[in-house]
């Protein structure tokens, strides 16, 4: 099973109700935070996540209201104990980032730390990792800074066995994980089971990807066709698509524009400016393009694929 819940859904500035970016992945009660703003970790306890199976976390950028929260998660996951390694990904930059702060803190992690950072050119149809059953790509976004969109696709999985399948009756259960492996069998009777003939079709490979800060960039379609949700950012309204285009940021319409190019599933908007206090009128814009389209909200939990 794989869903997201929202943390957070404000640009730039908290606002009241509004947390700036975070949102929590989950894939089979495996925990991967995506980006880490201001009040993360108390969004976090406030929704009884429980941080203690967090794998892995994702920046999209160093920029403030996404960022701001990580030295002190990392730091509280420490001082409750945390002992098993911590993936850490982002941009070039967070490495140095991290040392400054700990440095001027004098503060120090009791867990191993696997930072990578993403460099410039990366390919994105090459995986760039594997976390919590999930391969991750990711894509060059354009922001005023180094920024990253991610994909995540669960890995495959082993098809089932057609329990009911005549050719199984009298098989033992520890014949079933070479069949389920792919292996023929021969039985000590001399029967001969084919593993294609009693293996259901694979289990379907969900995907969810993460875009947030870049201006409206179409290109960006082949890359996310046909992902179960996307999260995209809608910083504006498109009336204010000037102001969206010199912040190097996105339009309502923009996103359900791109959602529509890529035969996603559903649209999933977020990040949105603090000037907007009614965020319908956001959604509306974008379901005239793109019907399947929601607002992230703090709180909300989608399933991926969502119904």
């Amino acid at each position: 099973m794989l869903s997201v819940t929202i943390l957070g859904t404000s640009s730039a500035i908290p606002v009241a109700g509004r947390n700036p970016s975070a949102q929590v992945l989950n894939h089979d009660e495996r925990l991967v935070l995506l980006d880490c703003g201001e009040g993360t970790l108390v969004q976090a306890q406030r929704l009884e996540l429980r941080l203690s199976r967090l794998d892995a976390v994702f920046i999209s950028h160093l920029h403030g209201d996404h960022i701001f929260g990580l030295p002190g998660l990392l730091t509280t996951l420490s001082i409750l104990g945390r002992s098993r390694t911590l993936v850490l990904v982002g941009p070039v930059g967070l490495a140095a980032l991290l040392r400054a702060i700990f440095g001027a803190s004098r503060s120090e992690l009791a867990y191993p730390l696997d930072l990578l950072e993403v460099p410039p050119g990366h390919p994105p149809d090459t995986p760039l990792t594997t976390v919590a059953g999930l391969t991750v790509y990711t894509h060059a976004l354009d922001h005023r800074i180094a920024c990253w969109g991610y994909k995540f696709c669960e890995t495959p999985r082993q098809r089932p066995l057609l329990n009911e399948h005549p050719d199984l009756v009298g098989v033992k259960p520890q014949y079933f994980g070479l069949l389920k492996l792919g292996n023929d069998i021969t039985l000590p009777d001399g029967r001969r089971v084919v593993a294609n003939e009693v293996l259901g079709p694979p289990p379907p490979q969900h995907t969810y990807a993460y875009c947030t800060d870049t201006r409206y960039l179409p290109q960006l379609a082949p890359w996310l066709a046909g992902v179960d949700v996307l999260y995209h950012e809608a910083t504006f309204l498109h009336a204010l698509k000037r102001r969206a285009e010199h912040t190097r940021h996105t339009t309502a319409l923009e996103a359900a524009q791109l959602a529509q190019a890529a035969g996603v599933g559903t649209l999933l908007l977020g990040h949105y400016s603090a000037r907007y206090t009614d965020l319908t009128p956001l959604l509306a814009e974008a379901q005239t393009v793109f019907e399947r389209t929601l607002l992230a909200r703090e709180g909300l939990k989608v399933p991926v694929p969502a119904p």
